[in-house]
């Protein structure tokens, strides 16, 4: 039962990471790389972005796992493992991403001119 909550409360923060980086990019001066045809921020800057948040989970896991092997109080096991365990989703998601990419470069390289 514990994990369906964990479960939701994560796919709650990444939707709301989401819709956080939705609103950045809609309150924001459109990028200089932004064509005028595009509506949306930067496919650039929205990888930047994750990559950045990804960084971000991952010292913030090392961070909480340090404090944790040092004793430092009110870092708990949980906190470290969910820590762990959403930097590790991120990082995954990340590398899928790239995979995509690759591949996608890969069948545009392919086609005849």
């Amino acid at each position: 039962m514990s994990q369906g909550v964990e479960f939701n409360r994560l796919m709650l923060q990444m939707r709301s990471m989401q819709m956080e980086a939705m609103g950045r990019a809609a309150n924001a001066a459109p990028p200089v790389q932004q064509t005028d045809k595009a509506n949306g921020p930067a496919f650039g800057d929205v990888l930047r972005q994750a990559v950045d948040k990804v960084s971000e989970l991952q010292s913030t896991t090392s961070n909480l796992q340090n404090g944790y092997e040092r004793g430092v109080a009110g870092i708990d096991l949980t906190d470290v493992m969910i820590a762990s365990q959403k930097s590790s989703v991120a990082f995954q998601a990340a590398t899928q991403v790239r995979n995509k990419l690759v591949a996608a470069y890969e069948d545009i390289m392919k086609m005849p001119i």
